[in-house]
């Protein structure tokens, strides 16, 4: 038997192998990656040459930047982004302070019915958010705290499943570091800050990055609670800009807008990739 040939085989398929997977991977990246390039493409064209277009053209040897210029001067975006902005950041805030409060609680305080609480809990995610998005509404409503921030934030201070994530790997924390704490006479509130959060860092960070997307994102909530422009979100303005004509009428520059909402989720997900990843990897390795 040919050792020789045979392993000269075995390498020429992993070549093959590893040139096909990454062939393939390449075209997947590609026809990912292509709507966010032809946004791009679509936001620097000028508004004549872009009706002007019988063909989609894959570049353009005249770009402008004065469809930016048209996006923040001619509509009031920069009021939805700095609306954005107080409503992703003060979401999470308060969110992470739930969740960190009472991920601690369930993984380390002891407490008669914690299980049964715990499970009754989790049942909540069972619920179809369209029936607790019309509560909330009726709730909100009945407060009259429609066309508020605080309206639009309180209903998303709290996640069930982000919850049970943070307390799951608080719970892989070694119950003897708690005792030994206990002994020195540390407060609850003081582990938690000192060692379970630094612990978990990768989690939480993970957890607040998936948060702010979330709240960057969110479109029905907004949608149903505020029918004040000066209240209205990104996502929200995009489709009111879209109704009104202007989106319509002027492609580029709505790309442009488009650009410029999408722009912060990408720079956030770039400086964070490595511990989003790290988080990820985390939970994936659990058990």
């Amino acid at each position: 038997m040919d050792y020789a040939k045979l392993e000269k085989a075995a390498l020429t398929r992993r070549r093959v192998g590893k040139a096909l997977t990454y062939t393939l991977l390449t075209c997947w990246a590609g026809a990912v990656l292509f709507p966010f390039y032809w946004m791009v493409l679509t936001s620097v064209k000028r508004y004549g040459a872009y009706n002007a277009e019988w063909t989609p053209q894959l570049y353009t040897l005249d770009p402008t930047l004065d469809n930016y210029v048209q996006a923040f001067t001619e509509v009031p975006l920069a009021g939805y982004f700095l609306n954005t902005v107080i409503f992703a950041l003060a979401t999470t805030a308060l969110m992470l302070l739930v969740t960190v409060l009472a991920a601690f609680a369930f993984s380390r305080l002891r407490f008669p019915g914690k299980e049964l609480v715990f499970t009754l809990f989790l049942s909540f995610m069972m619920i179809p958010s369209e029936l607790v998005v019309i509560t909330n509404f009726v709730t909100i409503t009945e407060l009259d705290l429609r066309n508020t921030f605080t309206g639009l934030i309180l209903p998303s201070v709290t996640s069930v499943f982000y919850i049970y994530l943070l307390k799951e790997h608080f719970s892989q924390i070694p119950d003897e570091l708690y005792y030994a704490a206990k002994v020195d006479g540390t407060s609850d509130l003081k582990y938690l800050w000192k060692v379970m959060i630094p612990i978990c860092k990768p989690t939480v960070v993970t957890i607040t990055i998936l948060k702010v997307i979330e709240c960057w994102n969110s479109y029905v909530w907004p949608r149903l609670i505020t029918d004040d422009p000066s209240y209205y979100l990104v996502s929200n303005g995009i489709q009111q800009l879209r109704e009104t004509g202007f989106g319509r009428e002027n492609i580029p520059a709505m790309m442009a807008a488009v650009v410029v909402i999408s722009a912060p989720l990408i720079v956030l997900f770039l400086i964070f990739r490595r511990r989003i990843m790290a988080g990820v990897a985390k939970g994936g390795m659990k058990g």
